[in-house]
């Protein structure tokens, strides 16, 4: 097999970096768009292959002119940062291998994103979100999802993907694999805990008739792991029975999960390992939402804070 740049790329990316394979995919899918830009001298054209492009002639006004257009052609914000972050890593793993002489994209500029702000429940909405329910084998279910998803910050597909041996009730922890397969444990808290032990009692899993073999702790209906668009039906319907936005997603419990920790004053390190962010600087996004506090901090710490 002829050797590819691209293909290399992506590899190292999996074995040296460890990103999972949808970041992996979304990087290659921003080479193939640089490769079909190049082909149409200047315009996105037909599909293009990216192993046919000669590397070592591409120049950082040619970069340029591909990131330039992503604006033209309406991309989001996200999108047009990400194709930037493939571009320089590409490049400056070409140099690094020594397959080109100088790295065209080195002196691209990282745009300045717009932070979003994320969006969480009061405690008080937290509280109606779990109220009610009727009893059954799906009520336990969707309790311990829901708790797990608000009292341990779990994103869905890392809840949906929880299995038989990584809870662990003796311990009062869940071991989480998540983004690039990276495995962090976190605690569980006595309701997501309690929650968990009711399913697994003799009203709840068992009663799913789980398949042969099946290791996954959250089921279906047909004994199989839920998927990551069940456990989103699931907070829609539980959101809605409650009277919430309908926008309210599982990852409005996951920053809900932080933010009331951060709002009680737990530590930022503590939060960022919780949640598997590898840069702090992520987590810190969390220290926006309670600025009712820090007022209060500087009125009672402050020489000149308190009212007067």
């Amino acid at each position: 097999m002829p050797r590819s740049d691209v293909r290399d790329w992506i590899g190292f990316l999996a074995w040296e970096r460890g990103l999972s394979p949808r970041t992996r995919e979304a990087y290659a899918s921003d080479l193939r768009a640089l490769a079909a830009f190049l082909a149409g001298d200047g315009a996105a054209g037909p599909a293009a292959d990216p192993d046919r492009v000669d590397w070592r002639a591409v120049g950082t006004e040619r970069l340029r002119g591909f990131l330039e257009e992503g604006v033209r052609a309406g991309l989001s914000e996200a999108t047009r940062a990400r194709r930037l972050v493939a571009v320089k890593g590409f490049f400056a793993y070409l140099r690094a291998e020594g397959r080109i002489d100088a790295d065209p994209a080195a002196g691209l500029a990282q745009a300045r994103r717009s932070r979003v702000l994320p969006h969480a429940l009061s405690e008080g909405a937290v509280a109606r979100f779990f109220e009610g329910g009727a009893p059954g084998r799906e009520t336990l279910r969707d309790r311990a999802l829901l708790e797990l998803l608000y009292g341990c910050g779990l994103r869905e597909s890392e809840a949906a993907g929880l299995t038989l041996d990584e809870v662990r009730l003796d311990e009062a922890l869940v071991r989480v694999r998540g983004k690039g397969g990276k495995v962090r444990q976190v605690p569980l808290g006595s309701r997501a805990e309690a929650a968990v032990r009711a399913y697994l009692g003799p009203e709840g899993r068992p009663r799913f008739r789980p398949a042969p073999g099946e290791p996954r702790l959250l089921l279906n209906r047909f004994g199989r792991g839920m998927s990551r668009h069940a456990v989103w039906d699931v907070v829609k319907a539980r959101a809605a029975a409650a009277g919430l936005p309908r926008d309210v997603s599982p990852h409005w419990l996951r920053h809900s999960f932080a933010t009331h920790l951060m709002a009680h004053g737990a530590p930022v390190r503590a939060i960022q390992e919780m949640l598997g962010h590898a840069d702090v600087g992520t987590t810190q996004i969390y220290t926006h939402v309670d600025a009712g506090r820090l007022a209060s901090v500087v009125r009672s710490f402050h020489p000149r804070g308190a009212a007067r």
